[in-house]
């Protein structure tokens, strides 16, 4: 652990900050972690992926104050404390982060669990649906598929796979229509990336969801399907671990999105006047591309029919099936258009 180099600091914020601080100061650490102050400096408590998306899921606002998700009771360790021992404590109370805290309420450094070990390698499959036309961004898919298209010198599905192979996930699945060659001869079975890859080959554009009628798993284990044009910091391995613990058929990432209403709105009761707000800022959760299914979510499935994400989980919420949403913060980016794709560019 590299203490002498003080890298936690970039994860400590004040007491009075907002939720929307912490989740920058997520974001830009890299950590997963927050660690909160007092106006001493003295540790208080602790901020994590899941204590924001708990807050979110409970209506708090991004501007509201973080005293109302801090983890007060967070595990700390002493200066003495060693890497074996830190390690130990980590597996068995399933956290990848544990403060180290010296008498005085000082934070002096920071365990990290995948500094300590190598990630481990997860059986489940991730499934990227890659066959769209990308009609949008003409004439850049003009001859080249959208997931193809470069970002930082890469194209935006290397992106994708990099990033989960960076959390344990070796085995991919992607399904192709349009210029689905192209893909295929660039990444063939994944040799050079270090991972597998197998492909569903679409004999016609099949929509978000309905190529995994085309599926044939071996396995019961969940699995991870992502769109080809999605790219985003969101860990594939934690949206896994929320649907399995939560025992949900399917599990959508969402996204918050604002937009603020250019012009005064005037609340009205009939012809009454009620109110005035100066330029609200809206506030509502969008489909982020991310989600993972249960195997028997592919039951509900008419082989080789379209079939859009969306509905499948209509399809589900009628037949009473747990379907839940698992809130996201991380940078996201859909590359659905050129202003998107010139985004990406100056973003990665």
């Amino acid at each position: 652990m590299k203490n002498s180099e003080q890298f936690w600091k970039k994860s400590v914020l004040k007491f009075n900050s907002s939720i929307q601080e912490a989740i920058s100061n997520l974001n830009n650490s890299g950590l997963k972690i927050v660690l909160v102050v007092n106006h001493k400096d003295e540790f208080i408590g602790t901020i994590s992926d899941g204590d924001i998306r708990r807050g979110l899921l409970a209506n708090l606002n991004i501007n509201d104050s973080i005293k109302k998700i801090i983890n007060y009771e967070a595990l700390v360790v002493p200066p003495e404390f060693d890497k074996k021992s830190a390690l130990k404590l980590m597996e068995l109370n399933q956290i990848f982060q544990v403060p180290i805290i010296n008498n005085k309420k000082n934070i002096v450094g920071l365990f990290l669990r995948h500094s300590i070990t190598i990630e481990n390698e997860r059986n489940n499959i991730m499934v990227i649906m890659a066959g769209g036309i990308g009609k949008r961004l003409l004439p850049h898919t003009e001859n080249c598929p959208k997931p193809m298209l470069e970002v930082s010198g890469k194209p935006i599905l290397e992106h994708i796979i990099e990033r989960a192979k960076s959390e344990g996930f070796l085995n991919f699945i992607i399904s192709i229509n349009y210029l689905g060659e192209m893909i295929e001869s660039y990444f063939g079975n994944g040799k050079k990336l270090g991972v597998n890859i197998n492909y569903i080959r679409e004999k016609k554009p099949l929509g978000t969801a309905g190529a995994l009628s085309l599926l044939n798993l071996k396995t019961k284990e969940p699995f991870i399907v992502s769109n080809g044009d999605v790219i985003t910091d969101i860990s594939y391995a934690e949206l896994l671990d929320f649907h399995s613990k939560n025992n949900s058929i399917a599990t959508m990432a969402v996204n918050l999105y604002e937009w603020q209403n250019p012009y005064g709105v005037v609340r009205l009761d009939g012809v009454d006047i009620r109110g005035f707000e100066e330029k609200p800022i809206n506030r509502t959760h969008i489909n982020a591309g991310v989600y993972a299914l249960s195997n028997s979510a592919l039951s509900f499935l008419e082989k080789d029919c379209h079939c859009d994400m969306p509905k499948l989980f209509e399809q589900l919420m009628e037949s009473s099936q747990k379907v839940i949403a698992y809130p996201m913060h991380e940078p996201w980016l859909d590359v659905g258009r050129s202003a998107d794709l010139n985004k990406a560019n100056k973003k990665i």
